[in-house]
């Protein structure tokens, strides 16, 4: 089958949905674009700043949720259960599903202050709730670092070359950061500095391809632990600088290397016009990949961040509400980078579906490069033309820019929920007590026993996000059909996936013997969402509307 078809349709439902659903929902939420924000009623210059464009803000949110979850997932799902069921989750829960908990989120999180989803839910479910809801998103925020910190240590390691744009990019951020809140904002100071900083970028990207530096040697320290401890420091430093001189302009710079990967995959499709290669559906259980699992519940919890996830909701809540400088933008922001999100999942399924042999696509699964390095070459297939050789090295370069701004991204979230938690006002305890535990977890090499429950854990967290929406909807005397359907299913389906994986812990199917610490894991997280959703229970039964907040 031809891609350019598939992608058309794919291309055409997204946008269709942003524009219809997204609008729907935009209503049923009440946005009003004259209503103050946190960002203006609570600013400090540190966390609440308002984005002088909305278009910073924009690249920002984009680049903190889009990392490496849209990249592996769906390199996952194709090879285990096909290309058409993959791209048919992708496009209704992106439109119907991830998107919603995005925007919702960020707007109840606007109306309380820009507090996060979990401080919501002290208010508008019980203050039990609240914690139980933060200690679950606090758990899967630590888990995100130590992974993510080890895959981009990986990456320096394994292509030297992407050392020096990865970190050069921080010095011209802060000077973008500097010009562009120094006197009057305005459009044309803006584009100068787009075009300044994205021209550096380009000499920076050629410089490390023409001067990678070698391996560090620091004491007895593998590279590896090197830059494992290295970004565990920048992740500290990162997390307690003022948002407008470090996380908007950087992200807002690194989303445009996103979006011209993007559209040069999507170029790509159409210039070289694969075909599948790839089945389109391997059925409920995938003979050749046993440990996958059934489609239903796993499938759903394989394919995160590009349907729905629980981290994104944490970003809405978390950073973006705090820099919204009108709820005007709430949905181009919140509802329209989950649907752009949803199709750089699409250009991965067709990436290794039809960019790659079954084949190779298998082989490259095992690989030390895993999914990364299947979505790398298929790009590079697809752009070939355009990009030549380097088109594999350019997507993971790319990549690597956004699991970077994840990780900073997180330590912050982090540091927002302890803090919002423990009471603590001091911005730095709360940031070093989150970076011990995700790099304790990160240099014990338990990360790899963890890894199988993060999909299962991160929706849940939309999950329960979308619980909690609910739950504010019905305070608003609103219809919360909207939000509470999919809740209920994400919340079955993540659940089935977290009894699965715990009972194959506890079989030890694929291990030496029964795993007790993953199966402890699933046990907690599953306590957790049930306690949270109980509690939830009596809000939503709740009959007598108080005044719309």
């Amino acid at each position: 089958m031809d891609a350019r078809p598939l992608l058309i349709v794919v291309v055409a439902l997204l946008v269709g949905g942003y524009v219809v659903y997204g609008r729907l929902v935009a209503r049923l939420v009440g946005v009003d674009p004259s209503r103050p924000t946190p960002a203006h009623t609570e600013y400090d210059g540190v966390d609440y700043v308002p984005a002088r464009q909305w278009l910073v803000l924009f690249g920002h949110h984009f680049s903190s949720i889009c990392a490496a979850g849209p990249i592996v997932g769906p390199a996952l799902a194709v090879a285990y259960w096909g290309w058409a069921p993959s791209i048919a989750w992708i496009v209704l829960g992106g439109v119907l599903m991830g998107s919603v908990a995005d925007f919702t989120s960020l707007v109840v999180a606007v109306r309380h202050g820009g507090v996060s989803i979990a401080e919501v839910s002290g208010q508008v479910i019980t203050r039990r709730a609240r914690t139980l809801f933060s200690i679950f998103i606090l758990i899967a925020l630590v888990l995100v670092l130590a992974v993510f910190a080890v895959l981009t240590a990986g990456t320096f390691v394994q292509a030297p070359e992407i050392v020096v744009p990865s970190w050069g990019i921080l010095p011209v951020a802060a000077m973008a950061g500097f010009f562009l809140y120094r006197g009057r904002a305005g459009g044309a100071r803006l584009a100068l500095v787009t075009i300044l900083g994205l021209g550096a970028i380009v000499g920076l990207l050629a410089l490390g391809h023409a001067h990678p530096p070698g391996a560090p040697e620091v004491g007895r320290l593998a590279p590896q632990t090197f830059w494992i401890l290295v970004l565990l420091v920048y992740c500290v430093v990162a997390s307690v600088l003022p948002v407008q001189y470090l996380l908007q302009p950087r992200d807002y710079l690194s989303s445009y290397v996103l979006f011209f990967t993007v559209g040069l995959g999507l170029l790509g499709v159409f210039v070289s016009g694969p075909r599948f290669q790839a089945t389109p559906f391997h059925g409920f259980q995938p003979a050749d990949w046993p440990l996958a699992g059934p489609l239903w519940p796993l499938m759903f919890v394989t394919i995160a961040c590009g349907a729905i996830s629980g981290f994104h909701s944490v970003v809405s809540s978390g950073t973006t509400c705090k820099q919204l400088d009108n709820e005007a933008h709430a949905c181009r922001i919140g509802y329209g980078a989950m649907i752009l999100e949803s199709m750089v999942a699409a250009l991965v399924v067709i990436a290794v579906g039809a960019g790659l042999s079954a084949a190779r696509h298998a082989e490259l699964l095992q690989a030390p490069g895993g999914a990364i390095a299947a979505f790398g070459e298929g790009y590079g297939t697809l752009t070939g033309s355009m990009l030549g050789a380097y088109g594999a090295t350019f997507a993971v370069m790319a990549l690597n820019f956004f699991i970077l701004t994840t990780l900073d991204t997180a330590t912050r979230l982090g540091r927002y929920l302890l803090a919002e938690l423990t009471g603590w006002e001091n911005r730095y305890a709360p940031t070093i007590v989150i970076v011990v535990a995700a790099g304790a977890l990160a240099l014990s090499g338990r990360w790899r026993v963890l890894w199988p429950v993060f999909g299962a854990s991160n929706q849940l967290v939309a999950a329960l996000a979308l619980l909690v929406v609910s739950c504010w909807l019905v305070d608003r005397g609103s219809a919360r059909r909207v939000t509470l359907v999919p809740a209920l299913l994400m919340l079955v389906t993540t659940i089935a996936a977290l009894v699965w994986q715990m009972r194959g812990a506890l079989a030890g199917i694929g291990r030496d013997g029964p795993d007790w610490f993953l199966a402890g894991l699933c046990a907690v997280l599953i306590v957790l969402a049930l306690a949270v959703s109980f509690e939830a229970r009596g809000a939503l039964r709740r009959t007598k509307p108080t005044p719309a907040q």
